[in-house]
């Protein structure tokens, strides 16, 4: 009974996200083509500034991405590499919609480009970030998005040029125009 116990209290209290108060909807195909070309696909594991990574950007646990191998085969196939990439957006995905107040409105975009924001800076980034602030406080969307993405290509106080470039697509695709909305969501 006690195992059982501490599983339950482990994933109730200690896994982030386990249980999130909003699910967040899923990307739109513009997004995940981004993402693709940001996060260029690696079959099999390779060292990302000392970071095992495989697929599209997925940052493995240890170098043999022990925690995938009861799910998918390596090498990986870009199948296998897509439904890995949409497998670790769901977190991030919750994540930023439990970030964001109801009163936050973004179209699937705008959404998109933040969602693919927090997957490169990480969601305690994001969470902790002037971004997620200002538009937590009702500020203008457009604004604040051209306005911050730009301010995140610093890794250690030097400016990255991977990170210029991905910022400016993030840019773009936030500023597409669409009338599909994407949050605020109903929970």
């Amino acid at each position: 009974m006690q195992p059982l116990l501490n599983l339950l209290i482990t994933t109730l209290f200690l896994t982030p996200y386990a249980w999130a108060a909003c699910k967040g909807p899923n990307v739109n195909p513009a997004t995940l083509k981004l993402l693709k070309t940001l996060e260029p696909l690696k079959p099999s594991v390779s060292d990302s500034y000392g970071n095992p990574i495989i697929g599209y950007g997925h940052l493995c646990t240890d170098w043999s991405c022990s925690d995938i191998l009861d799910s998918f085969t390596q090498p990986l196939s870009e199948e296998s590499a897509s439904r890995l990439l949409v497998d670790d957006l769901v977190a991030y995905q919750n994540a930023l919609t439990n970030a964001l107040s109801d009163a936050v409105i973004l179209s699937d975009n705008q959404y998109g480009a933040l969602v693919s924001w927090t997957y490169n800076t990480g969601i305690a980034a994001m969470e902790s970030s002037t971004l997620v602030a200002r538009l937590n406080d009702g500020g203008d969307v457009g604004l604040i998005g051209n306005g911050e993405l730009p301010q995140w290509i610093y890794v250690n106080g030097t400016m990255v040029d991977r990170l210029v470039r991905r910022r400016k697509a993030e840019v773009r695709l936030f500023n597409r125009e669409s009338q599909v909305g994407a949050l605020s969501v109903a929970c």
